[in-house]
């Protein structure tokens, strides 16, 4: 997958759309259309198919969230959702996640790490690292709110030795780590995560950890 991402950039603040803009331009990253609110966003993703969206959580009319579900529950194969929020660890982070989002910037990140982040994100990967990813979802899931679940699978699906891994995976361990404990090769445990998000039709890691959170496969550490 060599031909550049194309996104669409969703903020309120056209300050903070502009300056991404010059910044993934910069590095041959089409910005195919911006928006100022999540409605805006939802139209824009219909109309021009890209790969990601940088998605502002808080917008008028239509939050981030909410926009995050309806276009990735809407037929937009191959559109992936990055979060940019203000203060790391918000609780819309999760909210989003459990959306279907595959992960979250910081709008103070560097321009380096925007244009990394979205080829990241691009090629089906998560920008998550698994240990914030659980350290949100340890602060922020809550198993009596069934009807806010976005992330769904069925375990029975997977073997005894992938479960043994997506727990793992859910405790914040690398491949490498998972690799170590099970005395496994790295290219083992790659093969076995990627048979758990096929099995489970979960579009990368981030979704596995929700998952296995929200199933009671692992549990949320107590205060």
């Amino acid at each position: 997958m060599n031909e550049a991402p194309r996104v669409v950039i969703a903020d309120d603040q056209a300050l903070v759309r502009g300056g991404f803009g010059m910044i993934l331009a910069a590095d041959g990253i089409e910005v195919v259309a911006e928006a100022a609110d999540g409605a805006e966003a939802v139209a824009a993703v219909r109309r021009t198919r890209p790969d990601l969206v940088l998605m502002d959580v808080r917008m008028p009319r239509m939050d981030g969230i909410e926009a995050t579900r309806r276009i990735l529950s809407g037929g937009a194969d191959g559109t992936r959702v990055l979060i940019l929020t203000t203060y790391d660890l918000d609780h819309y982070v999760y909210a989003a996640l459990t959306a279907g989002a595959s992960g979250f910037l910081l709008k103070d990140v560097s321009p380096e790490h925007l244009v990394a982040a979205v080829r990241l994100v691009r090629t089906g990967d998560a920008l998550l690292a698994p240990a914030i990813t659980r350290r949100l979802i340890e602060r922020f899931a809550r198993h009596d709110e069934p009807a806010h679940r976005a992330v769904h699978g069925d375990l029975s699906q997977l073997t005894p030795r992938e479960l043994e891994v997506l727990r793992l995976l859910a405790t914040g361990m690398s491949n490498a780590e998972i690799a170590d404990r099970l005395v496994l090769s790295p290219t083992t445990v790659k093969t076995h995560v990627a048979r758990i998000l096929s099995k489970l039709e979960l579009r990368d890691r981030v979704q596995a950890v929700v998952l296995a959170y929200e199933t009671g496969l692992v549990t949320r550490k107590a205060p």
